[in-house]
């Protein structure tokens, strides 16, 4: 089915009390292994790569996201779930906007090193682009902590609430990620949020909340804050922890077949072991984002949101 604008998708978690995940990938075999979960538990998702994590891989081959553009908006338009595509948290100005142009119908620049006004004005020049392309936009305001290293609360700067509503006014984003005690990256524990700072800000701001660090988030907290507004949950770190298990587990054996472990499609193919764990991870936390049964495919393969289905 055709990928489904990202404000249709958020009205309907908004108005029905509940969050759509982003379960980040980082090839064709993470991205169907979301997309499985998805479609095993008939959920709508949001799919997509991370953008500082191609540009800094590649900072002189912007002409490569067109492949990862046209590979992930097919793999997306074939769920037989409602589906969205992003291209999430990239510094470079030139890779967000190129974004909007090859498949991606969800943007985010994220540049932690520029001042506010300064990304304000370059978040707003991403708005009038993308908006003229009909493409969304998500912006981050608030800085999260790293869970790398022994001082993820150090440098922590939750999102103020009148900032975050002039914010949004100066740059007529459609979606806002907040920082209310979330971390990123954070590679063991898990924390509760301030839910006080989170009330603030959804009286101050009416787009769609969102909550990046989602793998560091305890699921009791993840559902307070769905009933109090927070719309789209971002999740990648634990994601990868389960595929790089299993992939250590696969390799592990005494296997000489490069056939087997590449390519041939059977449960030893680590592309196959990569989307197998890809799935099982999703399924641990889909169900806390209370979308599960929310997407129904008939054999025409159009998908519908219902509002009645838990």
């Amino acid at each position: 089915m055709p990928l489904v604008p990202i404000n249709e998708m958020m009205d309907h978690a908004r108005q029905n009390g509940y969050a759509v995940g982003y379960f980040e990938s980082w090839d064709i075999a993470s991205m169907e292994g979301v997309l499985d979960a998805a479609e095993q538990t008939r959920s709508p998702v949001i799919v997509g790569f991370n953008g500082e994590f191609l540009s800094n891989a590649n900072p002189d081959k912007l002409h490569r996201l067109k492949m990862y553009g046209a590979m992930g908006r097919a793999a997306a338009e074939s769920a037989r779930v409602p589906c969205a595509f992003v291209f999430n948290e990239c510094p470079r100005d030139s890779w967000v906007t190129y974004a909007t142009q090859v498949g991606f119908n969800l943007v985010m620049l994220a540049d932690e090193n520029a001042g506010q006004a300064e990304i304000t004005r370059r978040v707003a020049d991403v708005v009038k682009i993308s908006h003229a392309r009909g493409v969304a936009v998500e912006a981050e305001l608030g800085l999260l902590p790293s869970g790398i290293g022994n001082n993820t609360q150090a440098d922590n700067s939750f999102t103020e609430p009148d900032m975050a509503a002039e914010f949004v006014q100066e740059t007529g984003v459609d979606l806002l990620a907040v920082s209310i005690g979330n971390v990123h990256i954070m590679l063991e524990g898990q924390c509760d949020l301030n839910l006080d700072y989170l009330e603030a800000i959804r009286r101050k701001v009416n787009v769609p909340l969102v909550l990046h660090g989602g793998s560091g988030i305890t699921s009791n907290s993840i559902a307070q804050t769905i009933s109090m507004g927070i719309t789209k949950v971002n999740y990648g770190t634990y994601i990868k922890q389960r595929c790089l298990a299993a992939l250590r587990r696969a390799l592990d054996l005494d296997n000489a077949n490069p056939h087997q472990l590449l390519g041939d499609g059977s449960d030893a193919d680590i592309l196959i072991v990569t989307r197998n764990a890809v799935r099982n991870a999703v399924l641990e936390r889909i169900e806390i984002l209370g979308c599960c049964g929310r997407a129904l495919a008939t054999e025409s393969r159009k998908c519908v949101c219902e509002p009645n289905v838990r």
